[in-house]
């Protein structure tokens, strides 16, 4: 797969491996991660391996002592080629218990990216999918620098191959919950998983990375095909004109003015003995220029991550599939490009949405709504899903309401928003809620000429909630199944480069819907919340 970008052949491999591998410091540079309270269970026996002939036991007792996180701290045990870092010590309710954010800059901070080097978890069992996760996150694939823009020393120097790629190898040290450090092995089934989760949240940090001159629709169809390719299905496509016949308003209206046709792309996991069926609808805006409500000089840069959610899913899709989902699983992308031109959707035109009601649109810079709509009633009506998620960089009140580390979650159910909590914080994909009030909230969208405007009226009035409802609506508020809207339009990045998001909590929120022991284990319980009641209006 990532032969097909050119700027792959430099970035590096991740390898995880069952235990720890004998390697020396000075020729494979090895960092160490964990909590404090865990790195003070460890005797210098168990990671000597790692550290030997360089460090002594007296070297690495000193530096564990030496150790005082406040959030984090770090102490080298030999020059800067084997460190031992420190988490935080405490993590709030809100947070992951595995300090996934932590782990991720400690690594981009100290790794050394140099031919190979290896990376030391030291964790709790429950906490090693959403640890190996965030170190995966500090190793993006695009880049369109010369000469090596990575930062990985040039094998071409040591007389290498010049195509060689990096490594780093993670590995872990398990603590049980008796305090013992675990002797047992990572098995097979739980490397598979975590080197398929590795990938697929690296390719939707890729995609998101990509701009819109690399990554338009056509090129967004062609990763899906690849991966469709690999797990044996063919996606269904609707592309341009046939998306205004068939009644596809939303796609077709947002992205009639691109050069690149928008497109319905739907791939099928359908096995025999299924019980449910879920949809995973992706928010697929390859570049947002606002349309002819644009936006300015300073607020247009970045607009390539506004497919961010379906790459998320794409990521999310590939690997739920590799790892044997039980039930009917089925990825939506509703894929355009909101671009000006003469064929540009104008403020006050009224488009009829695949859900037969109409919209007037007061604002073509809210968009993604439009596109999900039309997504969410296809996946209820077409492919009769009793489980429905979309997942969207959909607001920038998002990033206002729950911060650039959590997305938020709206849902008509309160035992699904308790359980996408909890995935989160297992993933480290953190989530929190917002207000699912529609009987409140929908009355901003009243148009005097349609069923409703694409906007609200009230900048003020949690545009996050009225964006999600929009959504809802075209599903019916009255939908008898579970409805779940994720947007991550600030955890989609962080800083300038992506982050992948989404890919993790998706795995972890259907974990029990998969053949893989590790994504059950890590999966929310069936408990429901004290109140035991759905939200409907």
């Amino acid at each position: 797969m990532y032969s097909t970008v050119k700027c792959d052949k430099m970035a590096t491999d991740i390898k995880f491996n069952e235990s720890l591998t004998r390697s020396d410091p000075q020729m494979q540079p090895v960092l160490i991660i964990g909590q404090l309270r865990h790195l003070n269970l460890l005797k210098f026996g168990h990671l000597a391996s790692k550290l030997e002939p360089r460090v002594t036991e007296e070297t690495f007792k000193s530096a564990i002592a030496c150790l005082h996180p406040a959030p984090t701290d770090k102490c080298s045990l030999y020059l800067d080629v084997a460190t031992v870092a420190a988490l935080p010590l405490k993590a709030s309710r809100h947070n992951t218990a595995s300090r996934a954010h932590s782990i991720t800059r400690l690594v981009k901070n100290h790794v050394l990216n140099v031919n190979e080097e290896s990376i030391v978890l030291v964790c709790e069992r429950e906490n090693i999918f959403a640890s190996a996760c965030a170190v995966v996150r500090a190793f993006p694939l695009y880049s369109r620098k010369t000469g090596g823009g990575n930062g990985c020393k040039s094998p071409v120097a040591d007389g290498g191959d010049a195509n060689a790629r990096s490594v780093v190898n993670v590995e872990f040290v398990v603590i049980d919950k008796d305090g013992c450090i675990e002797e047992k092995p990572l098995s097979q089934d739980e490397l598979n998983c975590l080197q398929e989760s590795a990938r697929s949240i690296r390719l939707a940090a890729r995609i998101v990375d990509t701009p819109c001159n690399e990554m338009n629709v056509d090129h967004f169809v062609d990763n899906i095909r690849e991966f469709a390719k690999e797990l044996s299905l063919e996606p269904q496509i609707i592309r341009g004109e046939e998306l205004k016949e068939r009644g596809f308003g939303g796609i077709y209206g947002v992205g009639k003015a691109a050069t690149v046709p928008p497109a319905l792309v739907v791939l099928s996991h359908e096995p025999k003995g299924a019980q449910e069926t879920i949809a995973l609808v992706g928010k697929g805006i390859v570049y947002d220029t606002g349309g002819l409500s644009i936006k300015g000089k300073t607020a247009m840069p970045g607009m390539k991550r506004d497919c961010g959610g379906a790459a998320a899913i794409l990521g999310a899709f590939y690997t739920a599939v590799k790892c044997g989902f039980k039930d009917n699983l089925h990825a939506v992308f509703c894929l355009a490009e909101n671009s000006v031109g003469p064929d540009a959707t104008r403020p006050d035109d009224i488009h009829t949405l695949y859900s037969g009601r109409t919209v007037e649109i007061n604002n073509t810079d809210a968009e993604g709504r439009l596109v999900l709509a039309d997504g969410v009633c296809y996946a209820n009506k077409d492919l009769k899903a009793n489980i429905i998620l979309d997942m969207a960089t959909l607001t920038g009140a998002q990033g206002i309401a729950t911060g650039k580390y959590h997305g938020a979650i709206l849902t008509n159910s309160e035992s699904w928003e308790a359980k996408a909590l909890q995935a989160g914080r297992k993933s480290g994909d953190l989530l929190a809620p917002i207000i699912y009030s529609p009987e409140l909230h929908f009355s901003e969208f009243a148009s005097a000429v349609a069923d409703m405007k694409n906007s609200a009226a009230d900048r003020q009035n949690a545009l996050s909630s009225c964006a999600g409802l929009f959504v809802a609506a075209h599903l019916g508020f009255d939908y008898p199944g579970v409805w779940m809207h994720v947007d991550m339009a600030s955890p989609v990045h962080c800083g300038e480069r992506a982050t992948g998001y989404g890919v993790a909590l998706l795995l972890t929120l259907f974990g029990s819907h998969t053949n893989c022991a590790l994504l059950q284990s890590i999966a929310p319980t069936d408990e429901e919340p004290p109140s035991k009641r759905m939200c409907r209006d």
